[in-house]
Formats: C-alpha cells, structure tokens, sequence
C-alpha cells in the first residue's frame, strides 16, 4: 500500500504521542470498548442520532417512557389515596401522549392502568 504524504504526518504525529505516552492511563484503559448495537437505526441516520445522543438530546418517544417508568414507581410507593389518584391519572395521561405520538395501531399501544380494572368490573356487573 503507498502511503499519500498526509498519511505520513499522521503515522509520525502518532508515533510521536506514542513515544511521550500521551495513550497511557487514558479513562476505560484495559476494559472493553463499549460498542453500541445500532443496527436497529437506518444506515444513512446512525451518525446524527450519534450526535444528537452525545449532545444529550432524548428523542421525545424515549424521554416519555422514562417519565411513565419514574411515575409507576412513585405510584407504588405511594400510600396516600387522593395522591394515587392524581398520580394514576397523570401516569394515564403520560401513556396516552405516548400512544399518540408513536401513531401505530391499537393492538401495539401500551395499556393504560385502569383499562384492565373497568373491564373486570364491566364484566362482574350483576345482569338485571
């Protein structure tokens, strides 16, 4: 392989540091690369969510599930009742914002929590 000139100032640059131990006791030495798995993100977009992760900005998707997750679990510790409720409903409220933006079908939503509960009770009403 024939070397271009650039190539050349870096090999030496590189060597330079090398020789001054500039790579030595550098953070994470001597543990495994942390590689990410991207293949989930098209190709052309991996470099930009790189970027946009690095720059600490959450895609609003990702930011709401943490919100849901961090309000379940003050929900469970939880033991006052008017509070639960307030709780419950903004937690209601979270999922639904989330099921809206993520525009897909209702099979792949996520369930808000009362859903589940009304339709026990719907079904245990005594018929008249």
């Amino acid at each position: 392989m024939i070397s271009t000139g650039f190539e050349k100032i870096i090999e030496e640059r590189i060597l330079q540091a090398q020789r001054r131990g500039d790579f030595e006791n550098l953070p994470g030495s001597g543990k495994p690369l942390e590689i990410e798995d991207d293949r989930h993100i098209p190709e052309d977009l991996r470099l930009a969510y790189k970027i946009l992760k690095n720059a600490g900005c959450i895609p609003p998707e990702i930011e709401l599930k943490k919100e849901i997750h961090q309000t379940r679990e003050l929900l469970a510790a939880m033991e006052d009742t008017a509070q639960k409720y307030r709780t419950l409903t903004r937690l209601n409220y979270l999922i639904f914002k989330l099921n809206c933006l993520r525009k897909t079908s209702v099979e792949r939503e996520m369930p808000q929590l009362y859903a589940a509960k009304l339709a026990i009770r719907m079904d245990t009403k005594p018929s008249s």
